[in-house]
């Protein structure tokens, strides 16, 4: 063993060399500002919109949030990532120290009285008695050997050109990533859970316009008949109010299946089977507050918001780290093996100093030629490193473009949502001038019923402006970051917990 502590020191001397390149993270150009933001609060910085669900002040949403960040089978599936990715690394790790094996044996050996071996035991004194009695020199043909041993071996293969620290680099990255990608699974997540509750509420008041002018028409209907029978109306008013009632009573079957179908998702989200929270989700609940103005702030303070994005820089981390890994195995392999036995013909003596067996080796392998192999495989890495690059400024750029989509998409419905609130308001002045009108003789019935038509018509679209206002502004809040940094940990599932109860 002695004589392998000049090479093991030569080994080590060298031991300092890292080849590949190294990482260094990506800049990205980005806008002084957000072309779709108001220009009052275009320069402003984005505020805190950690826990930005709560900013609606419905409780039951709150819950629902904090279960699906509980029991989300997405966020399941990235923890599990994580898991993975860490379990990988400490496989990386582990190559850095000697890999050491404890070992035990018995061998029993029988010698052939027909082979070679009989007569050189002859020769050398051995004796020609067959049988299991004591032996001298080799050995008698047909005698039994027995062997015990007992000890260790070790074995290293020195890192001399850091190909096991580029892995390790390279492992440590990737369990980066997974955690950055399992908090854009959150994000994900809750942003999917506000805006299937969100369309659940937007149904539902749906459904409850449809309902109101059910029974409007049908109390329309009634005083129809009542005064038809007095003679004082024509009965082809009662047909057209008829066919009025019947759209209107048509009009609530499509909005109930579409509840019904966001209580679905909203389920499935929660690791729940369909149906289980139908009876929860049914019950009303108070009108929704209108959203808040967000300004959106900075582009270059939305790529440290973005978990997306920094996952996709640790994945280029990951990747470039993979470039060494595939360099070093240009360059020749050194390892020590070493190894320490007792061994004996008898029991009661193999734990004596006689017994102890020592085995050394050092050895390099230098590759010659193998006709392109690891050199395509260091192009291969090269590629996938560019391929990681070209990822992560894809990332960006779409994260830049989900914040300008949300602007423009949330701006717009606003002024929609202004002028369709007018027109409500002007449809119901005009159905009551009609209605006097009619009262007084002066235009058919038919002119009331489609001036009641209308009013259904905008008061619908003006519920659903204020749902699609609502949605946009998710979808502005999730192109933000979504406030990722106000969300326990995925694996620290005892803080989930304490965070469902806190706000529960």
């Amino acid at each position: 063993m002695r004589r392998l502590l000049p090479a093991l020191g030569l080994v080590a001397a060298l031991a300092g060399c890292t080849v590949g390149p190294n990482y260094r993270a990506p800049t990205s150009a980005t806008p002084a500002a957000f072309g779709e933001a108001d220009p009052a609060t275009a320069s402003l910085p984005a505020p805190d919109i950690g826990g930005w669900w709560r900013g609606y002040r419905d409780p039951e949403l709150d819950r629902l949030v904090a279960i699906a960040l509980r029991d989300g089978l997405d966020i399941k599936i990235a923890t599990a990532r994580i898991r993975e990715a860490r379990a990988q690394q400490a496989i990386e790790r582990s190559r850095y120290f000697p890999q050491i094996n404890a070992n035990g044996g018995f061998d029993i050996e029988k010698l052939s009285q027909n082979s070679g071996i009989a007569s050189l035991a002859q020769a050398f004194g051995g004796g020609g008695a067959s049988g299991g009695g004591a032996t001298s020199g080799i050995g008698l043909a047909g005698n039994s050997f027995k062997t015990y041993s007992l000890g260790f071996d070790a074995s290293w293969e020195v890192d001399v050109f850091g190909g096991v620290r580029r892995a390790v680099q390279g492992a440590k990255a990737r369990v980066e990533a997974a955690e950055w990608n399992a908090r854009d699974a959150q994000v994900s997540l809750v942003a999917e859970v506000v805006d299937a509750y969100l369309q659940l509420r937007l149904a539902q008041d749906r459904e409850a316009i449809a309902r109101q002018e059910v029974d409007r028409q049908t109390r329309d209907l009634q005083i129809l008949a009542e005064t038809a029978r007095t003679g004082l109306l024509p009965q082809d008013n009662i047909v057209r109010q008829r066919a009025q009632l019947a759209q209107a009573q048509a009009a609530v079957g499509p909005v109930v299946a579409q509840g019904k179908a966001e209580m679905h998702a909203l389920a499935v989200l929660l690791d729940r089977t369909p149906d289980a929270m139908i009876l929860e989700l049914s019950v009303p609940r108070p009108q929704l507050p209108p959203p808040p103005a967000v300004p959106p702030g900075l582009p270059s303070d939305l790529l440290r918001r973005r978990p997306d994005v920094r996952a996709a820089e640790r994945q280029l981390a990951a990747a470039t780290a993979d470039v060494g890994v595939a360099v070093a195995d240009l360059y020749p392999r050194f390892s020590l093996t070493g190894m320490a036995q007792l061994v004996s013909t008898a029991l009661g003596n193999l734990f004596s100093t006689d017994s102890v067996q020592l085995t050394g080796n050092a050895a390099a392998t230098f590759p010659i030629l193998d006709f392109g192999q690891r050199r395509g495989t260091v192009d291969i890495r090269k590629a996938q490193a560019d391929e990681a690059y070209y990822q992560y400024k894809q990332t960006v750029l779409s994260a830049l473009r989900d914040v300008e989509d949300a602007l423009i998409r949330l701006r717009t419905e606003q002024q929609r949502n202004t002028v369709l609130q007018a027109g409500v308001k002007d449809a119901v002045r005009a159905v009551q001038a009609i209605e006097a009108r009619h009262h007084a003789g002066l235009v058919d019935y038919t002119a009331v019923l489609d001036a009641q038509q209308a009013v259904l018509s905008d008061r619908d679209m003006a519920a659903q402006s204020d749902g699609q206002l609502r949605r946009d502004l998710v979808s502005l809040f999730k192109a933000m970051g979504g406030g990722w940094n106000a969300i326990p940990a995925p694996q620290d599932n005892k803080a989930a917990d304490e965070y469902e109860a806190a706000k529960r």
